[in-house]
């Protein structure tokens, strides 16, 4: 057995670790809640639940006694309205929207998530959860943020070919790690995406065709409870429980550590195939004609991005209508040639990057961006599709569209179509037999105007959208104005309704990994729910929910969860 933390944990000194202490409280001491980690910071340890107080009053801070006793607790920051990095810390990659909570707790360990869970329960506050904030879609309005972001120890077993990542984790962290065993997880495109946030949706990922969904791999999640227990769920400990967590766990706990399986993936051949405008109608007819073709060890998408024209671009994308066709291919090079030729037969491109790479480079091929922004995104899965259809959103997304929109096909199927996990325990990731994902993300204007933050125009954000759609950085600052601009947004929404219409004879249901924005406030936020899983998952996930947080602790997760019909008027909030 071997190991390979790449990232172990740094200590804050003790006069800065916390702030605004009441008088009399002792700083947070490296011994938290009962030793180095906390109390039950090793797993399967359970914690006596607390018995929930009257709620407070929204945007009240909670009593200075029982901050004070919470800062003894804890080992992370806690913060409140007004303290310094408080701002920092509830900021994340998504800028059109920033949590308001009334306390965070800047976790370090599993300890301090139990603390936080049991101190919200007993002040009567609502929980939130935060890592890097990529799928963050409408502010918390009060209550508690835990946010993950120190908690970012990885493990890799390679005799087992396991990785173990803490809360915080991002996909480029096991990336790194894995990579010298020869290695590597179903990680997504960019390696920027929370590993945590991203798996329990499910994870449709760069090898994703070849190896199934993110979640297929879990061999195990840590979960602190709504009501401050914490659990080592799996599919022996509670079937039910972990097999709801994998696709549709939004909502039902604070995951604090996952353990989940690696492939052994060293190389790859793959990049990018760039059509200009005059070549977008025959490429798109290719791609789709092609799909039908290829062997499940070739995973790809499609790309339509409208690039504006700003000095700060490259030559070649400046104010350019693009198809980029994104290949990864587990087989060999010469093979990957062969089967990519029919692509390559529509005509000149602007450029063809496709070569062979070390896994660890995969983040290249879709170059998402690494810049915060503001954004708004929706999608739909689909049992087919034809190439007028495909056309017709192209025609309504492309250069002269209202608003900018980022077009992205996904070809899915191949393992994703199949019920996988450990020994056969399937998650509840849905509609498994969608053949493609069809999705739409657009820059929101004016959204994250602040003194700190940047007051970028539109033009800047549509600049710095780069070369692809952000999958799946903490900013800083406090924003003058915060939440999109209400027109721009109609826009938005508008221009994604009338082009996902086009496809509505494929269209099964949603994902909901690729539900940017707040979906939680829409008129049909109900129906956005029940779109992410099949009218029975949808009930059994509700049903869980309601059995392991029936008070709606953790009500600020995304409308796709099942908890969302009902309390369809909250802000949604995801740790990614």
């Amino acid at each position: 057995m071997e190991s390979n933390d790449r990232t172990p944990r740094t200590r804050q000194s003790r006069h800065t670790r916390h702030t605004r202490q009441a008088p009399g409280a002792r700083p947070g001491g490296p011994g938290g809640l009962g030793g180095p980690d906390g109390p039950g910071g090793r797993t399967g340890v359970t914690t006596a639940p607390a018995t929930p107080a009257t709620p407070t009053t929204p945007n009240t801070p909670p009593p200075p006694a029982a901050l004070a006793a919470l800062v003894r607790q804890t080992r992370g920051p806690v913060l409140v309205p007004g303290d310094a990095g408080y701002d920092a810390e509830r900021s994340g990659f998504q800028r059109a929207y920033r949590h308001r909570p009334d306390v965070i707790v800047g976790a370090e360990c599993a300890g301090d998530v139990v603390a936080a869970v049991r101190f919200a329960r007993v002040q009567g506050l609502p929980v939130a959860v935060q890592a890097t904030g990529h799928g963050l879609s409408a502010a918390t309005d009060g209550g508690l943020l835990i946010s993950t972001r120190r908690m970012s120890g990885v493990r890799v077993d390679a005799a087992a070919r396991t990785a173990r990542a803490e809360a915080g984790v991002v996909w480029g962290q096991v990336v790194e790690a894995a990579a010298p065993y020869g290695l590597a997880p179903l990680n997504g495109s960019s390696p920027g995406v929370g590993v945590i946030s991203y798996t329990l949706g499910g994870g449709v990922g760069v090898l994703a065709r070849t190896y199934g969904f993110a979640a297929d791999q879990v061999r195990s999640v840590d979960l602190v409870t709504a009501d401050a227990r914490q659990l080592h769920v799996t599919a022996d400990s509670d079937p039910e429980l972990f097999r709801a967590l994998l696709g549709g766990g939004h909502g039902l706990g604070v995951v604090t550590a996952m353990e989940f399986g690696l492939v052994p993936v060293a190389r790859l051949y793959g990049g990018q195939l760039v059509f200009g405008g005059e070549r977008i109608d025959e490429a798109l007819a290719a791609y789709l004609r092609w799909t039908g073709t290829v062997p499940d060890e070739l995973t790809s998408s499609l790309a339509l991005i409208a690039y504006p024209d700003l000095p700060q671009l490259p030559e070649p994308l400046r104010g350019r209508y693009l198809a980029q066709i994104r290949i990864a291919y587990t087989g060999s090079a010469e093979e990957g040639e062969r089967l990519v030729a029919p692509l390559r037969a529509v005509g000149p491109r602007v450029s063809d990057e496709l070569r062979e790479m070390p896994y660890a480079d995969s983040h290249t091929i879709h170059r998402d961006p690494s810049d915060p922004h503001a954004y708004d995104g929706d999608n739909a899965l689909l049992s087919g599709l034809d190439a007028a259809a495909l056309l017709r959103v192209a025609a309504l997304t492309g250069p002269d569209a209202p608003t900018m929109c980022v077009l992205q096909l996904n070809h899915l199927g191949g393992a994703m179509a199949k019920r996988g996990g450990p020994e056969g325990a399937a998650g509840s990731v849905g509609h498994r037999d969608a053949r493609f994902a069809l999705r739409l993300l657009s820059p929101l204007p004016g959204a994250e105007a602040g003194e700190d933050l940047g007051a970028e125009t539109g033009d800047d954000l549509g600049a710095r959208m780069g070369d692809g759609l952000d999958t799946d950085g903490p900013g800083s600052g406090e924003a003058s104005a915060e939440g999109p601009d209400a027109a721009a947004l109609a826009t938005v929404r508008a221009l994604h309704a009338e082009a996902l219409a086009a496809v509505a004879p494929w269209r099964i249901g949603r994902s909901v990994n690729f539900l940017f924005g707040s979906h939680g406030e829409r008129p049909d936020a109900a129906e956005v729910a029940r779109s992410v899983h099949d009218a029975d998952e949808h009930r059994r996930l509700a049903g869980l929910k309601a059995h392991h947080d029936p008070e709606n602790v953790f009500r600020f997760h995304p409308s796709g969860a099942a908890a969302a019909d009902r309390t369809p008027a909250v802000g949604t909030a995801v740790h990614g």
